[in-house]
Order: C-alpha cells, then sequence, then structure tokens
C-alpha cells in the first residue's frame, strides 16, 4: 500500500432504459437562470435545465398486495427499541429554536449531527485504509462498526432503508428506476412525508443536504414534488447525478444547473461547506438570543461510483465507465491492484446460479480491474479531504465537540471476486459489508464493535443521537454507542437521586442488547460496470433473475451466511473457515430436513458438530420471519418463533431456555419445531417484491403445549 506522506495535508435493464430515455429527453436550455451556489456565489458556466412534472401517482399499479406482517402495539415497540429512556423529552412536534429540557430539569444543549454517505464504497477491498485523514478524524477518535451490512446491495432501495429506518420489503422502494424504485417510487409509496429529515425538523433541527440523494431523480421531477424536510438542498440531479466533469445541481426550489466541466467533488465540497458555515452561523446567533437551532448536514458525494458517458452516435445511451478522480489525485497509487484474496478470479467457478457459470478472467480483464481499482481509490481522496474540511471547519467554529460525524456508504462493491466484472448487487460480503463510523460527545474514540448492524437502524441512531423519541414502526434500533472512557453511559443522563435511574439502566440495557443477524433483500437484474468485457467477457452487461434473500449470521462460535435464491438454490458459508464464500456447504442432493446420507463429510457438520439440516432448519425459520417482517420482529425474530419465553423474559420471570440467538435455538428439544416449519422459497423469479412471487409466509410458533401459526402474518 502505497499513500504518500503528502497526502496528509491539513484541512440493470431498466437502469439502462432509464438512462437512454432521461438522456434521450433532456434538453438544457443555457442562461434561463442566474442560479447560485450554496455560497451564495454565481454559478461558473451554469447551464439551466428545462423542468417538466412527470406523472408519478400508481407506480405500483394497484393490483399486487405487499407482503408484510403487522407490527406491535407502539408501546411494545418503543420498550423494544429504546425510544427516548433516558434522553432528553420532546413531543415530536418542538417549535423552532425550542431548547429541550433534560429529565432533571436542568437545561441540556443538543447536538448537531453530520452524515458522510458514500457511493458504492467497499469496505473488504480495503478502501478506507488508503483514506488517512479519515482515519485521522473519524476512525481513531470514534467507533468502527465492524459487522455493518447494508439491507440491500443497490444504492437507492439502500438509501431510501436508511433515511426510513425500514427494510426494503416493507418501503418496497426495490430498484433504481421506476415502476419498482427510483424517486418516483419513494414518492408514491407516501415516505417523502415520512423520513428522517422531516422527524428532524418537527424536533427543531435545521435540516441539509449536499450530492445525491436517489436514483431517478431528475431535472423533469425533481419539483413532483419537492423532496420534503430540508430547511435547504444542493441535490445532484440526472442525468448530470454520475457526471464527474458534468454535473447538475439543484437548490431549494430554484431550476437544476449544469456546471460544464467543473469536476463534482469540487462543487460537493464548496456547497457542503456553504451550508455548514450557513448552520453553524445560524446556531451561533440563535445561542445570543437565548435559543437554540442544533442543524443536520447530510453529504453525498458520488465517489467512488463509476462515471456516466455518453456513447457516440446514433441511438448512443450512457454507458458506465471507471471513476474520475481531480487531476491532483490522478497519478496516486500506482503500483496497487486489487487484493488477491482466494476469491478474486478463483481457479474454478464458485457461488450457485448464474455466478456458477461465469468465465475465469483473462490477462487484459485483470490488468483493467486493477486500473479500476485505483480509480476508485483516487476518487476517494476528495472524500478523505472532505473529511478533513468538514472537521476543521467545525474545530474552529468551536462546534466539534458538539456535533456527531456519522461515515458510512449505501452499499459495498466486488472488483474480479468469483470472477465478477465491477459492479454490487450480490450478496457476497464485499457487497453488503460496508463501513460505519462514528465519532462525536461522550463516544469511545478508537473502540471496535463486533455487534451486528445494519442500515436500518441508522435513522433510529440518528434521532437517538439527536434526544428525539423514537418511532414505533422502525424495522431497526439504535446502535450501540461505546461511552467514552472515565463517562457514564451517555444514553443515561438522570439525576442519581432520581427512584427512576436505576431502572432505566436496567431497561436501557435490555432495549439495547446486541442482535447477531444482518436481512438482505434484493430484486431483479445484476448490471456489469466498467469496461471488462461484461459477465461473459463479449460485452453482457445484464444478468436477469438476480432475486435472491440472504441472512448474515455472527455469534459465539459462528459466522454464517445463508441464502435463496428465486430459483430456490441456496448458498450456505461458514465465515470463519471460508471468508470468501467458495466452499458452499448446503447439501447438494440431501434434503436439509433428512440426515445428510448424500453429503460429504467436510459439509456433514459446523458450529462444534452440529448436523448441518439443524442449522439450516434453523436458518429458514430465522429467514421465514425476517423476509416479512416489520417493527419489532425483524430486530427480535427469535421473539416470533418462541414468544411465550419472550415474554416472560422481559417480565423476569424466565425459568427455563430463552432464545435469542442462533445458538439457543439448536437445542435439541425444538427440533421437531423447526422440522416443522416451511421452507424459504419462491414461486418465480421477479423483479420487484410481489407477495406472489414470495413463496410461503405462515410463521409456526412454538409454545409449550403445541406450535401455533403466527397471528400477525399477511
Amino acid at each position: 500500500m502505497q499513500i504518500p506522506s503528502s497526502r496528509r495535508r491539513p484541512a440493470a435493464a431498466t437502469v439502462l432504459a432509464t438512462c437512454l430515455a432521461v438522456v434521450a429527453t433532456v434538453v438544457l436550455v443555457p442562461g434561463a437562470h442566474a442560479a447560485t451556489s450554496s455560497s451564495g456565489q454565481p454559478a461558473d458556466d451554469g447551464v439551466v435545465a428545462a423542468a417538466a412534472p412527470v406523472e408519478v401517482g400508481g407506480v405500483d399499479g394497484g393490483h399486487h398486495q405487499q407482503a408484510g406482517f403487522i407490527g406491535q402495539e407502539h408501546q411494545q415497540q418503543q420498550h423494544a427499541l429504546g425510544g427516548n429512556v433516558g434522553h432528553e423529552e420532546t413531543s415530536g412536534d418542538v417549535d423552532d429554536g425550542e431548547t429541550v429540557q433534560h429529565a432533571t430539569g436542568k437545561r441540556k444543549k443538543r447536538k448537531n449531527i453530520v452524515v458522510i454517505l458514500t457511493d458504492d464504497q467497499d469496505l473488504t477491498m480495503d478502501s478506507p485504509e488508503y483514506m488517512p485523514l479519515l482515519k485521522e478524524h473519524i476512525i481513531e477518535k470514534g467507533i468502527t462498526f465492524r459487522n455493518h451490512f447494508t439491507s440491500t446491495a443497490i444504492c437507492c432501495p439502500s438509501r431510501v432503508s436508511l433515511w426510513t429506518g425500514k427494510l426494503p420489503h416493507n418501503t418496497n422502494v426495490t430498484d433504481v428506476s421506476p415502476p419498482h424504485g427510483g424517486y418516483p417510487k419513494f414518492v408514491a409509496r407516501g415516505l417523502n412525508e415520512n423520513y428522517l429529515p422531516v422527524w428532524l425538523q418537527a424536533a427543531g433541527y435545521a435540516t441539509y443536504y449536499v450530492g445525491k440523494l436517489f436514483n431517478a431523480h431528475t431535472i423533469k421531477n425533481y419539483n413532483s414534488p419537492f423532496p420534503a424536510g430540508w430547511t435547504d438542498n444542493e441535490f445532484l440531479l440526472d442525468p448530470g447525478t454520475y457526471s464527474y466533469l458534468n454535473p447538475i445541481f439543484q437548490r431549494g426550489k430554484e431550476e437544476p444547473v449544469q456546471h460544464r466541466g467543473t469536476h463534482t467533488a469540487e462543487l460537493t465540497a464548496e456547497k457542503a461547506l456553504g451550508f455548514l458555515k450557513e448552520a453553524l452561523d445560524a446556531r451561533k446567533a440563535e445561542e445570543e438570543h437565548g435559543e437554540e437551532k442544533p442543524f443536520f448536514l447530510a453529504v453525498a458525494p458520488i465517489a467512488p461510483h463509476t462515471n456516466f458517458e455518453r456513447k457516440q452516435g446514433i441511438g448512443g445511451g450512457p454507458f458506465m465507465t471507471e471513476p474520475i478522480p481531480l487531476p491532483k489525485h490522478e497519478k496516486l497509487f500506482p503500483d496497487v491492484q486489487v487484493p488477491r484474496t482466494d476469491n478474486f478470479n478463483p481457479d474454478t467457478p464458485s457461488s450457485v446460479s448464474w455466478i456458477s457459470k461465469l468465465p475465469a478472467l483473462n490477462a487484459s480483464s485483470v490488468a483493467y480491474l486493477d486500473h479500476f481499482y485505483r480509480q476508485r481509490l483516487r476518487s476517494l481522496q476528495s472524500v478523505d479531504e472532505l473529511v478533513d474540511s468538514i472537521v476543521s471547519t467545525l474545530q474552529a467554529a468551536g462546534a466539534l465537540d458538539d456535533t456527531y460525524i456519522i461515515y458510512s456508504s449505501d452499499n459495498g462493491y466486488h472488483v474480479g471476486q468469483h470472477r465478477l466484472p465491477p459492479g454490487k448487487e450480490c450478496a457476497f460480503e464485499e457487497d453488503i459489508r460496508i463501513p460505519l463510523y462514528i465519532r462525536g460527545p461522550g463516544v469511545r474514540a478508537g473502540y471496535e464493535e463486533e455487534g451486528v448492524t445494519g442500515h436500518v437502524d441508522l435513522a433510529p441512531t440518528v434521532l437517538d443521537l439527536a434526544g428525539v423519541e423514537l418511532r414505533g414502526d422502525f424495522d431497526g434500533r439504535p446502535v450501540p454507542i461505546e461511552p467514552a472512557a472515565g463517562r457514564a453511559d451517555r444514553e443515561i443522563e438522570h439525576d442519581e437521586d432520581e427512584p427512576a435511574a436505576h431502572e432505566d439502566r436496567a431497561a436501557i440495557a435490555a432495549q439495547r442488547r446486541k442482535v447477531e443477524h444482518a436481512s438482505v433483500e434484493f430484486w431483479g437484474i445484476a448490471l456489469a460496470e466498467g469496461e471488462a468485457g461484461g459477465f461473459d467477457g463479449h460485452g453482457r452487461i445484464i444478468m436477469p433473475n438476480n432475486t435472491y434473500k440472504a441472512l448474515r449470521v455472527l455469534g459465539a462460535g459462528y459466522d454464517l451466511f445463508y441464502s435463496v435464491w428465486c430459483n430456490n438454490e441456496h448458498e450456505l458459508y461458514d465465515l470463519a473457515t471460508d471468508p470468501g464464500q467458495l466452499n458452499n456447504l448446503y447439501p447438494k442432493e440431501a434434503s436439509p430436513r433428512g440426515d445428510d446420507e448424500n453429503s460429504s463429510p467436510q459439509t456433514r457438520s459446523i458450529l462444534n458438530n452440529v448436523k448441518i439440516h439443524r442449522v439450516i432448519s434453523r436458518l429458514d425459520a430465522l429467514m421465514m420471519v425476517l423476509k416479512s417482517c416489520q417493527g419489532t420482529s425483524c430486530v427480535r425474530p427469535w421473539s416470533v418463533l418462541h414468544p411465550e419465553e419472550e415474554e416472560e423474559a422481559l417480565q423476569g420471570e424466565g425459568q427455563g431456555q430463552q432464545v435469542q440467538t442462533l445458538a439457543d435455538a439448536l437445542h435439541e428439544q425444538y427440533d421437531g419445531f423447526y422440522a416443522q416449519q416451511a421452507q424459504v422459497s419462491f414461486n418465480w423469479c421477479d423483479d420487484g417484491y410481489l407477495i406472489e412471487a414470495e413463496g410461503p409466509q405462515q410463521v409456526m410458533q412454538f409454545h409449550e403445549d403445541g406450535y401455533t401459526v403466527w397471528p400477525h402474518w399477511t
């Protein structure tokens, strides 16, 4: 790894169809409006894009039912997710500038929150290691979440999950473009009035956004309607979202502006720092008058996503090339290669379905992949410097100690692993395991959190850090924040003399207990990016029938991946011994409910000689709950399968086995129960989330006197 010391300076078929349609119909009108940048200065080389409304209603067609289960009562949900216990109390409808009162009646200053969200940034290929300023300012000063997973390995659905706290099967935004996804589907599902910035504004926060919000957010539909919940914004819009050198930004209620020949990274940094200074000045002015205006700033640069270019000639549409770094970064890391892990271009095919049929990558393709990888790292250097600028600006204003900074990506990325060309959309670690770092007041510096977290946890986490009461319909819960050494638990700030203080501590500990599972969902196609020859070496860039459900389970003594594809093929990997996910342990012929007589000795057992069919039966049942869960059942799925024991545990009356983990569920007394559960399967491969295609829905529940059907399934 070569990181020059000079770097440490101071402060889908539908995808292509949509892109083609946008490029073919966009008309850019020069000089129609004197737009300004976030700093208030006239935009250089500004070209205003013509804006025309687009119909967004009825994208679901009105004839498909969304799969899902009725959630728990609001009070139970709040108990389960730790809603506002030990926090400043707010009504959820706080007037702007209102100072939240601490539970003891003391005035308590609310914190600012900054979120930096990259696009397609990997973790398993070590991209954060090439970002020294990120390491200096965020990683070393805060918490690293080592097992953080996206809910779905594609941009727009993942971002919708992040900002709503709901899994994709509950948002039903499952693609990057209509009819199954994109900004029009986000609006049609009623989510524009029901996501994080709206809730933060109601709690008295000023809210700002710079960069990419969602896919299919275009110069034609940006005002149909405007995204709700933002005090001010500079959104990247299609067809300029992924154009590194000709981006299109749209501020507030103004018309879009194309910036010809200006690098998107420079504009993103300029606009983000402009909003940050504006927010800091506004808060200072409010405090001088005895008021308070905390702020939330989200910055979403496109790096290291691919660049979109337009093909020349008749009918030429966009195609995806490697990222374009800033000129000052374009010669960095000249000898760096994609890490040569055991799953990089393996000698024999791996996985199932279409992946198992991929040809080996030839020498020229591998050379291109190394170049592609270097371009990703180079493009991230502008993000690294953005982190430095944000931290430096906060520090200069005396606000760094009053600000939480969250850094993550929408999804991961693969480059050559499993013989795959550049892209995402798969369920391998490269695509689903992503960076998450948090620094801020009271957070333990340099701590590594091993518990499993997911993108559905980030909206609850932001509300939690803001001191806002949690909602009752989240599919996630606040991530565990390790307090700084010598400090009490960050969430617990009651007076020791309060009668409820010790009870609150116990309640919070129970409510915020760590989980060991992450659910991953995907519908639609896989798309080859870059110019490495596609999936077949001859330019095929679309692979259909990439719909699947996947599960990651990490606990004491096990590190498992389980997936069911829409063609009903299965994968089971033990990542403790097979981190590259090359040895599929799922029996090829024997029934997972049988005795494994047809499986090889190497696949007969895992987890200290637990027979594989017993493990699979528990994973299937867990996935049966998670594939259609809502609210509490997504956080505590074992409580759905074992409700009596969960209720006893909550009431402190449990005398016997309590099932909270896979290890608990593997107790022999439950073998008969799990053997009778339905297996996860699909009726057919579909590009969207349709209950008709989703296979069995009924989940059995364990009771001492027999088994019953879970009453909350639809």
